[in-house]
């Protein structure tokens, strides 16, 4: 069996990696191309980059919550109830977005000066943030119908979206931004207008793959109130898990601005390389945690409890082992990293004894982040956002009052979020009460 279990992991996880590590490239590719306007327009880009990350982010449960949703009616052999429950994912993405996008526009100004810009990154960042704020509605209907997709344990039709999409994007932003023949470009609008058209043709091509199933199994498409209500009560966990996750990681940068004032600068560059490096192993172990949604979902829905019970001892052997291999590879590329990020000697030496303390955390992570996968698979929301908040109880104190130097704080980091993370977790997991199957009502 476990050779059936991972051809079937690997089938989702792959791709489902790859388009994790393609969704940022958008705002990657939008960086490369203003920085060469300016320093004020890419400070401002940075600005409202931010804005837009933490509305999307907390909005990641459109993705999560309807791959457990969707995955567990295909277990359980409904697969026109599992294609009309994603629809019901649609229209509450269409919902938010509408419900985020106009105060957006109108408190433009504010929110960038509330992420710290000032001067002329307030006009740059206001300007670009008006037009791309226009994005988050397709964006957050991209999430729905990714998560649709992942339920119906298809993670291929998003990778090539996403590849595509960022194939447009980057070709909009050249055309927009710089201009071709007589016309002259639109500077940062043109960058945040190709982005938007781009988010909103990869937004239309998901839709449209759901759409079509729907029609093709006679599901209803126009909006059901009592589906959209019961998706955003099952989302709020979610969100207040996230909510957590996110508090913490600012809460532990916080921390390095108190090290010492002397050098705040390195401490915090070396901080920022150090947490792009762990995001980006994130995205291999949160593959694994994707699959496991959709595994544990539809093997729930299907009321195979042996079976969930098989899976999940092998995903957490994979996270096990992926965390393992991604450890001893940043240890060994450890003194090396630093050169590609900056040339500043004492940057570089801050970094490499935190990037090993981030290596020697992955197994942890690796199985932190698939017990987390296969809880929301399980939909477990509930005891994930109430065990997110103990730890964050636990360990903001900590990090704050012990923070003698940068590798201390990565060690607390590791040792004791994580840690705690891994206990919530795992003594869930252990138990039975998260074995819940068949369909939900």
């Amino acid at each position: 069996m476990d050779r059936t279990h991972d051809r079937e992991i690997v089938r989702l996880a792959v791709p489902a990696f790859l388009a994790l590590v393609a969704e940022p490239l958008f705002l990657l590719v939008d960086s490369a191309i203003v920085g060469h306007l300016g320093t004020a327009q890419l400070a401002g880009l940075g600005v409202a980059g931010a804005v837009l990350q933490t509305i999307v982010g907390i909005c990641v449960f459109l993705a999560y919550g309807t791959t457990a949703s969707v995955a567990r009616r295909l277990g359980a052999g409904d697969l026109r109830g599992a294609v009309a429950q994603g629809v019901d994912g649609l229209w509450l993405a269409v919902i938010i977005g509408v419900l985020v996008t106009i105060p957006c526009l109108l408190a433009a100004p504010t929110l960038v000066r509330a992420v710290g810009a000032h001067g002329v990154v307030v006009d740059q960042g206001t300007t670009y943030l008006r037009i791309a704020v226009l994005g988050v509605t397709p964006l957050l209907v991209m999430l729905a119908a990714t998560g649709v997709l992942r339920g119906l344990q298809d993670t291929r039709t998003p990778l090539v979206v996403a590849v595509g999409g960022n194939a447009i994007n980057v070709v909009l932003n050249l055309l927009l931004v710089y201009g071709v023949g007589s016309f002259d470009g639109w500077g940062i609008a043109g960058s945040a207008t190709g982005s938007v058209i781009a988010q909103a043709l990869s937004a239309a091509t998901l839709a449209g793959v759901v759409v079509r199933g729907a029609r093709r199994h006679r599901a209803p498409l126009r909006p059901d109130l009592a589906g959209i209500r019961q998706a955003a009560r099952a989302g709020v966990a979610l969100v207040v898990r996230t909510l957590t996750l996110r508090a913490a990681l600012l809460v532990t940068t916080y921390a390095v601005t108190l090290i010492s004032r002397s050098d705040q600068d390195a401490q915090l560059a070396a901080h920022q390389i150090a947490f792009t490096i762990w995001t980006f192993l994130a995205f291999v172990l949160d593959a694994i945690a994707i699959a496991a949604q959709a595994l544990t979902g539809r093997s729930l829905g299907a009321g195979d409890v042996d079976g969930t019970r098989s899976i999940t001892a092998r995903m957490v052997w994979w996270g096990v082992v992926s965390g393992v291999v991604t450890g001893v590879l940043l240890i060994a590329a450890s003194p090396f990293i630093g050169a590609l990020f900056t040339g500043d000697p004492d940057v570089r030496h801050l970094l490499v004894p935190v990037l090993v303390v981030v290596a020697v955390g992955q197994p942890i992570c690796g199985i932190v982040f698939v017990l987390d996968g296969v809880l929301i698979g399980a939909g477990d929301g509930r005891y994930l956002a109430y065990g997110g908040l103990v730890t964050l109880a636990v360990y903001a104190p900590v990090v704050l009052l012990l923070h003698p130097s940068l590798v201390a704080v990565w060690l607390v980091f590791s040792a004791l979020f994580m840690g705690a993370r891994l206990v919530v977790v795992v003594h869930r997991a252990r138990g039975n009460s998260w074995l819940v199957v068949g369909a939900p009502a």
